[in-house]
């Protein structure tokens, strides 16, 4: 969209998945996404968004070269921005919560490492273990999906190694609290602008989710915040400079502790 890389245009897009319904989701996706061409850089979609939070993963799931992610790739380049979020996927014989961002040339996936326990997530579904960056416009892009919000070690942002963190969910209205609490705390302790696009209306198991779907500083002030408007898409800009500015003025990163995972 811009021809300087210090501002990006990010949509967040929130919206009542219906359950398992695939098409009837992509559709909807579509018409959205269609709507912000030359509008936006990047369209963040909530977590299972062609699908909602569902573990029926053996009649769902698709591999990357199948229907749902042949249909993103095409719109990303018809409209020429990126998208992203996650969808049930099948690999090698596992099935995987696999975040996907799709630019109009490239395509980079990202697996779940945290599985929901309380939902029986990691009954039905395999766990990842490699984190996700992607360049892109001159943003370095770190994608994590839901339950990963919960586990500040594994979104540490190690020597200012990303700018935007992404948390595409499916988060219910009983914690809506701590969704607020926490997106805000990895945006301060990271340094980064943080993301969080979360569904709307109820799931297969009757399950409720109010949206408030934001983006926050790295002070850890909302720049946006959708509410619980059921079908709600906003964009809103970010700046590299303003980051790095930032940084430079108040570097506690340079303090930050090391860890290491297993």
């Amino acid at each position: 969209m811009f021809d300087n890389n210090d501002n990006l245009a990010v949509s967040l897009v929130q919206f009542d998945i219906l359950c398992e319904d695939k098409n009837a989701n992509l559709e909807y996706i579509e018409n959205v996404v269609s709507s912000l061409r030359g509008e936006t850089d990047l369209v963040v979609l909530p977590e299972m968004c062609t699908t909602g939070f569902s573990m029926n993963s053996h009649l769902l799931a698709e591999s990357n070269d199948d229907s749902t992610i042949s249909r993103l790739k095409q719109l990303a380049k018809e409209n020429d921005l990126a998208i992203c979020g996650s969808f049930i996927a099948a690999d090698e014989g596992s099935y995987f919560n696999r975040g996907f961002f799709i630019t109009p040339y490239n395509a980079y996936y990202y697996d779940k490492r945290h599985l929901f326990r309380m939902g029986d997530e990691f009954k039905f579904l395999s766990p990842g273990n490699e984190k996700l960056i992607i360049n892109y416009k001159g943003f370095n892009i770190c994608l994590l999906i839901c339950y990963d919000l919960r586990f500040p070690v594994w979104a540490r942002n190690v020597n200012n190694g990303y700018d935007l963190l992404l948390y595409v969910a499916n988060w219910s209205a009983s914690k809506t609290n701590v969704w607020n609490t926490l997106l805000s705390a990895r945006a301060i302790e990271n340094l980064c602008y943080v993301c969080g696009v979360n569904r709307t209306g109820t799931d297969v198991y009757n399950l409720n989710y109010k949206g408030e779907s934001q983006l926050v500083d790295p002070e850890g002030n909302k720049i946006i915040d959708l509410g619980q408007k059921q079908n709600q898409t906003s964009t809103v800009y970010i700046s590299k400079k303003k980051l790095k500015d930032f940084r430079l003025k108040f570097p506690v990163w340079k303090d930050a502790d090391k860890f290491k995972l297993k």
